[in-house]
């Protein structure tokens, strides 16, 4: 969705995930048969590739791609007062949304550090879904469960229900393609969301997105899954669509600026120093970890997340020291790729707040070799007309 949002942590294998421990999505034999690369990833077994990560880079930006993102968490509060307690939980006001209108926002602990960060759908103001990291599942549906105990229900249907996302200038041809409703489904406004009916499958479809690209996720049962697929594979390979994987989703995350949960975030990070102020609303009621970050607010960041260019050749990578001009450790690089759409290496790290402004010069260790970069106003890709 995201998340996002936001779908765990970057798409290398886990070597302490073997077959037998970890789920499938409903879609796992479509990705087989398209000859889908599979790499366990946040407990799943997930495609991580197709034909090449820049080939499927490139058709999101400039037609469609499709994702299968079926092992992100999906909680559900109803009652009176579910909607309460979603805004005790989250940083950003809930209050403000209306029927069929989501946001992007997280969930902190007491000390400010961010849990995860997530994407909340209003569907009635007794009716929310959360939806969530999957390499965080089990702690945030603990998390809400314990919030909305004696207050709201709470009910978990992350594994009775498939998520497909449809990304790219040509998403809304491709829907238009699958019935009257697909066609509606454009008018949907940004970060709303609706109850349609595609090819024959009933949906709630969100223009919700984690590419930088317009589009759509569709949520469906898991045993519909496999029928909407096919209606999406056969109706957008004409228009140029190709089924992505979780390495392209990064580099598109990323030209984007869109955090990471595990790389850019966590809980040893707030979501001031993040970048993420704006999804803080400190003058609403209390929500959990409300008091920590007005203390960080009134003391001032140490350090911010950045956007940064390479000026020298070198890619920079997840965990790289950052050095200052005169080569002492100053920071980490908590994501870095070549950028497809750009012909760039880029990167997001944490620097000094005083070596945060746009323009300062610094170096990166590219394993033990120091290579100059630059600090660069994010995003890095911004889609046209958006």
């Amino acid at each position: 969705m995201t998340r996002a949002r936001r779908s765990g942590r970057s798409p290398a294998v886990n070597a302490t995930n073997t077959s037998e421990s970890l789920r499938r999505t409903p879609l796992f034999a479509e990705h087989k048969k398209l000859g889908g690369r599979i790499v366990p990833f946040a407990g799943y077994e997930m495609p991580v590739q197709y034909k090449g990560i820049s080939d499927e880079h490139t058709a999101v930006r400039t037609a469609v791609g499709i994702f299968d993102v079926s092992h992100m968490g999906e909680l559900v509060l109803t009652g009176q007062w579910a909607g309460h307690v979603v805004n005790y939980v989250i940083t950003s006001d809930a209050t403000k949304l209306v029927d069929g209108q989501a946001t992007y926002t997280c969930a902190c602990n007491e000390t400010g550090t961010i849990l995860d960060d997530l994407i909340v759908y209003r569907h009635r103001a007794d009716k929310w879904l959360i939806v969530c990291n999957a390499s965080n599942h089990d702690k945030m549906a603990a998390h809400f469960a314990k919030a909305a105990k004696d207050h709201c229900e709470f009910a978990d249907e992350t594994l009775e229900t498939a998520l497909i996302a449809v990304q790219g200038p040509k998403a809304f041809d491709v829907l238009a393609k699958l019935g009257p409703d697909g066609v509606r489904c454009a008018r949907l406004g940004s970060f709303h969301l609706g109850l349609f009916e595609l090819a024959g499958v009933e949906c709630t479809v969100a223009r919700t997105g984690y590419t930088g690209e317009d589009g759509v996720e569709v949520f469906c049962r898991n045993e519909d899954a496999v029928k909407l697929w096919s209606a999406l594979m056969e109706h957008g390979t004409p228009m140029g669509l190709q089924p992505a994987g979780l390495g392209c989703r990064d580099t598109l995350r990323l030209e984007a600026r869109l955090s990471l949960y595990g790389n850019d975030i966590d809980e040893t990070t707030n979501p001031l120093e993040a970048g993420l102020g704006w999804i803080v609303k400190l003058d609403k009621d209390d929500f959990i970890g409300k008091a920590a970050l007005l203390a960080i607010k009134d003391k001032g960041l140490p350090r911010k997340l950045v956007g940064f260019e390479m000026t020298g050749r070198g890619i920079a990578r997840h965990g790289y020291p950052l050095l200052d001009t005169n080569g002492q450790p100053v920071g980490v690089c908590t994501s870095g790729s070549p950028s497809p759409t750009l012909g760039k290496n880029i990167g997001l790290g944490y620097l000094p707040a005083a070596l945060s402004k746009i323009g300062t010069p610094f170096q990166v260790d590219c394993r033990g070799k120091p290579v100059s970069a630059v600090v660069v106003k994010t995003p890095f890709y911004k889609r046209p007309g958006a």
